[in-house]
């Protein structure tokens, strides 16, 4: 073996030892000083606000922090709270109209197969007197305890989801301790935020500061850029469900229009998790004129999101969807429910590295050591 594979070798693997430790090193941290890294997040993301204060209402730095602090709070606590009493009513609902909703389901299914499937089929086979009123019976119950089933089984399963939510809710207090080091913390780092890049700038290599600089700008454009992008696709699909459902009277709309504007976020699903299973079940209780416009609707805020989204993603992540796909499936294996949030997060940070040339470094360290590129 020649001495530059040699040392290629055993630079790959102190590249691959380095990833390891600081990953283990970053959780390790985590855990032990969660509320001080989520305060410098939101710090960073109230760093703008704070800097208009200070420019242009001449503030002093910590009020400029304090009031942003506030102001980021009451956006952010107010969202929370409404989409938070916003799902565990519209589960509620759902769980108590669910079992009545399958019971008229099933009844309409039974109602057809008794009407048009049974009789067509006794005349093509020649069954009808093989198929007593006994089985008839026992068939036509069979469907009815089954649609019944299906309801409570749903009803139930909300009603689960309900009470979940409502006693996240409830235990809030519980975190108050760490909430409270959380806002002092980021009141702090707002304060003195420009004193604590400056330090870092002067105690950091000029090239992994430059490095960190360009990943903070790709981050804002690529992941902030596509948040701002969302918002405005889910707005104009909430709108446009608002006005097609005023138009049909259904109950409810501003709820109904809201909900659905917020799957629009679900990646691959929007809008269709909402309006097509509605659709389909209006379509089998009987409600056939509803059922269509409701597809139409849903084909109308289609064509509209097909026709903006090019130009209101211009400046998003640029994701693949394999990609996307595979970071979902991988987060969900190795952290659960919260790896769905871990894994493309994950996949993000890894995009910007490739983005500021980080990947391209290491590769080159491999290659060649430490000389000059």
């Amino acid at each position: 073996m020649k001495k530059e594979t040699a040392w290629m070798i055993a630079r790959f693997f102190m590249v691959t030892a380095a990833v390891f430790i600081i990953i283990w090193t970053t959780i390790t941290l985590f855990k032990l000083t969660y509320p001080f890294w989520i305060a410098a997040l939101f710090a960073w993301m109230l760093k703008p606000l704070s800097h208009i204060l200070q420019r242009k209402f001449k503030f002093p730095a910590g009020l400029a922090a304090l009031t942003s602090l506030l102001i980021g709070l009451s956006i952010f606590g107010g969202i929370i709270t409404g989409l938070t009493f916003l799902i565990i009513d519209g589960i509620q609902r759902f769980a108590d109209k669910a079992p009545t909703w399958m019971e008229d389901a099933f009844r309409n299914i039974q109602q057809f197969i008794n009407e048009t499937i049974l009789p067509a089929w006794r005349e093509a086979s020649g069954a009808a007197e093989n198929f007593s009123k006994r089985e008839g019976f026992s068939f036509n119950e069979g469907i009815s305890e089954i649609g019944t089933q299906i309801g409570t089984a749903l009803g139930q399963f909300a009603q689960k989801i309900a009470d979940g939510l409502t006693s996240i809710v409830l235990s809030v207090p519980t975190f108050l301790v760490a909430f409270l080091f959380i806002l002092l913390a980021i009141y702090f780092f707002g304060k003195d935020w420009e004193k604590i890049t400056d330090s870092v700038r002067q105690h950091v290599p000029i090239k992994l500061y430059k490095k960190t600089h360009a990943f903070h700008q790709a981050m804002w454009i690529r992941v902030f850029g596509y948040l701002k992008a969302q918002f405005i696709l889910m707005t104009v699909t909430g709108i446009i469900v608002f006005i097609g459902l005023s138009l049909l009277r259904v109950d409810g709309v501003v709820t109904l229009a809201i909900i659905v504007g917020i799957a629009e976020f679900l990646p691959y699903l929007g809008t269709g998790t909402i309006l097509l299973p509605w659709s389909l079940y209006l379509l089998v209780t009987g409600s056939i004129g509803l059922s269509i416009s409701l597809a139409i609707l849903y084909g109308v805020t289609m064509i509209v999101r097909q026709t903006i989204e090019p130009k209101v993603l211009s400046s998003s992540m640029n994701l693949n969807p394999i990609a996307v796909l595979v970071s979902l499936f991988a987060g969900l294996q190795l952290f659960g429910a919260v790896g769905l949030l871990f894994g493309p997060a994950l996949l993000v940070i890894i995009v910007i590295l490739i983005d500021i040339g980080v990947i391209e470094d290491i590769k080159y360290f491999i290659k060649y050591g430490f000389t000059e590129q």
